[in-house]
């Protein structure tokens, strides 16, 4: 589906990178089908050397003729790249945006064609260790589709959502949920040099404990609360932490931020600088 289609790059950045190389590892496609444009010519020249790929510092000219453009610029930076490509992108070429908070409509429009994918991959993508959810435009035809699950595919796992609104609910919480996850460990592992460990040493401990949970799960797949209660004895040590955590309201401290992403990132899409933070629960579903 891709071993003859050039793919441009509009953007070049990490998460760009992140395809590339997943596509490239995987055999997806050549580097000499490859072209990404940003407006560092250092950055493209690294791009070039590393994987063989072209580069230019124009967006126009990495656009034409290419089967598939892939848009991986910031949000703040797409209303500028949008006019650039009008008129430079083929009729049945196949548009993935990969821009956090951008709706397809906006997309559509501002580049004058409406074949476009819009997608929410998270970091560990940076690692083919991802999951991107995505949906289409009803011109995406059969074929896109398959183009467009394959690239994402390079990233790690992916998932097709029906309604547009659900990407606003995963930049929430799988696009966001690795900073959530860095803070818990930094937390945890603060609370181990604290205890007297070395920060190494802390580190060392909480990574595999993370890592382990993780596995042990995919191992033994079960209800989370299950697997916590299993290691919860009653009057233990696991016990008395959780009361804590519970106590300092962890659940609600956690759904609220990710309740304010999700808001943030609806404001985004509508152009909003800010939206709404709920308090005290309000509009929480």
């Amino acid at each position: 589906m891709l071993t003859d289609q050039k793919i441009a790059f509009i953007g070049s950045g990490v998460m760009a990178e992140a395809m590339i190389t997943g596509l490239l590892r995987q055999g997806i496609t050549t580097p000499d089908l490859i072209m990404a444009s940003g407006p560092r010519p250092e950055r493209g020249e690294q791009l070039t050397q590393k994987y063989a790929i072209r580069s230019t510092a124009e967006n126009a000219e990495a656009a034409v003729g290419a089967g598939v453009v892939v848009l991986s610029v910031k949000p703040q930076i797409l209303p500028l790249v949008l006019p650039e490509l009008q008129g430079k992108i083929a009729a049945e070429a196949l548009v993935l945006s990969i821009v956090a908070g951008q709706r397809i409509k906006k997309i559509a429009d501002g580049l004058g064609h409406r074949a476009v994918v819009r997608s929410m991959p998270n970091t560990p993508a940076q690692i083919g260790e991802g999951i991107t959810v995505w949906t289409a435009s009803q011109d995406v035809s059969e074929g896109q589709r398959a183009q467009a699950q394959t690239l994402l595919q390079a990233l790690g796992q992916e998932v097709y959502a029906e309604d547009e609104d659900n990407l606003d609910m995963a930049t929430a919480l799988s696009g966001t949920g690795p900073a959530y996850v860095f803070l818990f460990m930094e937390a945890m592992v603060d609370a181990g040099v604290h205890l007297g460990f070395s920060r190494r040493v802390a580190e060392q401990l909480v990574v595999q404990t993370v890592k382990g949970s993780v596995d042990f799960y995919n191992y033994s797949p079960q209800h989370l609360a299950r697997l916590r209660n299993q290691v919860t004895s009653p009057g233990g040590t696991s016990a008395e932490a959780l009361y804590y955590l519970e106590k300092a309201g962890f659940r609600t401290a956690l759904s609220r931020a990710i309740w304010a992403a999700y808001n943030r990132s609806a404001a985004l899409g509508s152009g909003a600088k800010r939206g709404h933070i709920p308090e005290n629960g309000e509009g929480m579903k």
